[in-house]
């Protein structure tokens, strides 16, 4: 902390937030509307780094908020400058190394679920995205880790579907208008296919 403090404005009233206090810096930036959110490189390139910048340049009433992210040695303070959707401000990251593609390649046609369908991840009730025989897309306000091992219910008028499953990969968010959410890929491991075909044609999207 004291490495980023000293190369901002000595004058300048600071207000410091560690690295598991992501929440309550947002709600701190989106009630001030702060001129400047400098943040450790390192912090930047987390799940939880990443989903606050995001957060900040997708809200409008932050249009004004610049973001910089800062090496802890200036000398390797390098970055890239990427402008806000209204042109008006800029947001400075570190462009990380491209990662591999956590999703991985299709085994089976995903296909969009209708708004409302919900899955049971460990007995939690999460958003279904989209789903294959194979695989889902879903959103969860309880925690989930890549490799993690998952029970899995599928539940409507036809009846219930519980298997196993192992979440593929997981991303934290904070959307706008809404909590803190975690969107996570789930491999099936012992799924009826057949079953969770039929479940898929029911409330897939037209």
């Amino acid at each position: 902390m004291p490495s980023l403090q000293e190369r901002l404005d000595p004058n300048a009233e600071v207000q410091t937030f560690n690295d598991s206090e992501a929440l309550e810096a947002l709600d701190h930036i989106i009630r001030t509307k702060p001129v400047l959110v400098a943040m450790e490189d390192e912090f930047s390139a987390t799940s939880r780094g990443l989903a606050l910048i995001n957060r900040i340049k997708d809200d409008p009433n932050l249009g004004g908020v610049e973001v910089r992210v800062m090496a802890r040695n200036a000398a390797q303070n390098r970055v890239a400058v990427k402008r806000g959707k209204s042109g008006t401000h800029a947001v400075a990251v570190v462009e990380p190394k491209k990662a591999l593609d956590q999703r991985g390649t299709r085994r089976a046609l995903r296909s969009r679920i209708k708004d409302g369908v919900e899955i049971a991840v460990d007995g939690n009730p999460a958003a279904l995205v989209d789903l294959s025989t194979v695989g889902a897309q879903v959103v969860s306000p309880t925690v989930l880790k890549p490799n993690q091992r998952v029970r899995v219910a599928l539940t409507d008028d036809h009846g219930a579907l519980r298997f196993n499953g192992a979440i593929a990969w997981a991303a934290f968010e904070i959307p706008p208008r809404h909590g803190p959410q975690y969107r996570a890929g789930v491999n099936f491991v012992d799924a009826d296919s057949d079953a969770v075909g039929a479940f898929c044609m029911r409330h897939k999207q037209s």
